[in-house]
C-alpha cells in the first residue's frame, strides 16, 4: 500500500506569501476575520475604560467642589442670622450701661434713708438684672475686665497707672465690661491698666 503524500494536513499555518492558510485557520476555531476585529476591538476598549476614569475623576471632584459650596452657604447664613443685629445690640448694650451707672450714681444704702430713695434704687436694679438677662438669652454677655490680664481683642486702655497690688499689665480697674455677641466682640471694655510697683527715685 502506498504511504499518503498529501502536504495538506501538514501545512504551515500560513502561505508562503504570508496569508493565513484557510486549512488551518479552520481548525483553530477562529475566522482570519474574527481575530482581525478582536484586534480592533481592544484599543477601543482600553479607550473607554480611560474616557470613563476621567469622567468619574471629574465628577468627584465636581461632588466636592458642590459641597464645598454648600458648606460655605450654610456658615454665611448662619453668620447673617447671628450678627445682623450687631449694630441694634450696641445701641442695647449702651442702654444697660448706662442703667448701672445710674445705680452708681446713686448714694450707698444708709440706715434710715429716705424710702423713696431706697425704692428707686431696687427698682434700677430690678430692671437692669431683667435686661442683663434678656441680653445674655439672645447672645449678648458683659465680661467685667477687673483683675485679669489686659487683652487687647477684648480691652481698651484708657489709662495706666503704678500699683503695688497688681502685676504689670493687670487691669485696676474697668469703667465699661466687655460685651460680646456669640463670642464676637461687639464693645471692648474701658480699663486702666497697672504699671507695675514706682520705682524709688
Amino acid at each position: 500500500m502506498s504511504e499518503n503524500t498529501d502536504p495538506t494536513p501538514f501545512a504551515d499555518a500560513a502561505n508562503g506569501d504570508g496569508t493565513p492558510n484557510p486549512a488551518t485557520a479552520e481548525h483553530s476555531g477562529q475566522a482570519p476575520e474574527a481575530q482581525a476585529g478582536q484586534a480592533a476591538v481592544d484599543p477601543r476598549i482600553a479607550e473607554l475604560e480611560a474616557e470613563v476614569a476621567t469622567l468619574r475623576d471629574k465628577w468627584v471632584r465636581a461632588e466636592a467642589e458642590t459641597q464645598n459650596v454648600r458648606n460655605r452657604a450654610k456658615r454665611e447664613v448662619e453668620d447673617a442670622r447671628q450678627y445682623a443685629v450687631q449694630k441694634f445690640a450696641k445701641d442695647v448694650v449702651e442702654a444697660a450701661e448706662n442703667l448701672k451707672r445710674a445705680l452708681a450714681s446713686l448714694p450707698q444704702p444708709t440706715e434710715g434713708e429716705d424710702n423713696i430713695l431706697t425704692r428707686m434704687r431696687e427698682g434700677i436694679e430690678s430692671t437692669e438684672r431683667s435686661f442683663v438677662g434678656i441680653l445674655e438669652r439672645n447672645g449678648i454677655k458683659a465680661e467685667d475686665a477687673k483683675g485679669k490680664p489686659f487683652d487687647a481683642n477684648l480691652h481698651q486702655a484708657m489709662a495706666e497707672q503704678h500699683s503695688d497690688e497688681h502685676a504689670q499689665g493687670t487691669v485696676m480697674e474697668a469703667w465699661t465690661p466687655a460685651w460680646t455677641l456669640h463670642g464676637r466682640l461687639l464693645k471692648p471694655a474701658m480699663v486702666v491698666v497697672s504699671k507695675g510697683p514706682a520705682q524709688a527715685g
